[in-house]
């Protein structure tokens, strides 16, 4: 759909960035695709790191675009391009080793403290190119906010939260003058819609 290639064309040019699209709106049919513009203009491989029940419908549904998406458990099954493997097997995978990761179900990040995040937000540090899917976040979920932006290199989710939160009993919170600073800054990195006509899209 046009407001799906909007999406990838911007992210392509972005290198690194996020798309919070809403659940239906089709996050696999795009972060394939921009893995496939990431290896095609690059010559680098590309790792996609999923849910264990989402890999194989990635690879199913990619199929169905001419993509060919290959699932591995370990650095020396990779074959091809375009590589899947579930979050577990991270691990063993060298990063060295590809141009560009995609994040796919990236609210993984959302915990703050979670071994996953950190391991994450390290191993990746020095990949070039970098793209986290997921459905929209609350504006308000600062956890995941903070740790998207520092996935991405846009950010320390320690340097996001002085800029633009103040801590009091209630938790985390807006600072009142930096709200329309760090929409500014996020819609450098970010795209977030809840339905196709929020970018210009047809709804239908």
């Amino acid at each position: 759909f046009d407001f799906q290639s909007a999406m990838v064309n911007w992210a392509c040019r972005r290198g690194r960035a996020a798309l919070f699209a809403d659940t239906g709106l089709g996050k696999t049919a795009m972060q394939v695709e921009w893995a496939r513009q990431v290896a095609m203009h690059t010559g680098g491989r590309v790792l996609i790191l999923a849910p264990l029940c989402v890999a194989q419908q990635t690879v199913e549904e990619s199929a169905h675009f001419g993509v060919a998406v290959k699932y591995c458990r370990a650095e020396a099954q990779t074959e091809g391009e375009i590589i899947i493997t579930n979050y577990e097997m991270v691990e063993h995978f060298d990063p060295a080793t590809f141009g560009a990761v995609v994040l796919d179900e990236a609210s993984i990040l959302k915990q703050s403290d979670g071994k996953t995040r950190t391991r994450l937000i390290r191993h990746f540090a020095d990949v070039p190119y970098r793209l986290a899917c997921t459905a929209t976040p609350a504006p308000n979920d600062v956890e995941e906010l903070t740790n998207q932006a520092e996935f991405l290199g846009q950010m320390t989710r320690v340097n996001m939260l002085a800029a633009y939160f103040v801590h009091d009993q209630d938790g985390w919170r807006l600072k009142g003058h930096a709200i329309n600073p760090m929409i500014e800054w996020m819609t450098s990195w970010a795209v977030a819609i809840r339905r196709p006509s929020d970018i210009g899209g047809d709804d239908t």
